[in-house]
């Protein structure tokens, strides 16, 4: 799997996408894939607010609950409720119609720590 160039990424296997104020979060294909089937999706409620690291909620699968983690600070301004009646989208489009939620960034600047997308796929290989 490639990975989208303009997202970043987390060591926990998250991915943003921004445009404008709105970051856009999912997991990573690789995180789909060391899942397997998901089943369940957990998200939280639109107007919460997360600071950089907090648990948003979770993931899932035949084989084990995942938490997600906020790789940037701001509010919740929507969630892919879709996930809750097929949540195997996660796997199907994990970087495309299975993203998680939307917020309004906080900080911009703390997009600067997260990964890009060939430091991403050398931290994975370096992992196996």
């Amino acid at each position: 799997m490639s990975y989208p160039e303009n997202y970043r990424y987390t060591k926990e296997h998250e991915w943003i996408a921004v445009e404008g104020a709105v970051a856009t979060i999912g997991i990573t294909d690789h995180a789909q894939a060391e899942l397997g089937d998901i089943v369940y999706v957990d998200l939280p409620a639109v107007g919460k607010t997360l600071a950089v690291g907090d648990s948003f909620g979770s993931v899932e699968s035949v084989k084990a609950v995942s938490d997600v983690y906020a790789p940037v600070s701001g509010a919740v301004v929507d969630a892919n409720t879709a996930l809750n009646d097929e949540p195997g989208i996660l796997n199907s489009d994990p970087h495309g119609s299975g993203w998680l939620i939307k917020i309004s960034l906080s900080d911009a600047a703390e997009l600067d720590g997260l990964l890009s997308a060939t430091a991403y796929e050398e931290y994975i290989q370096a992992e196996h």
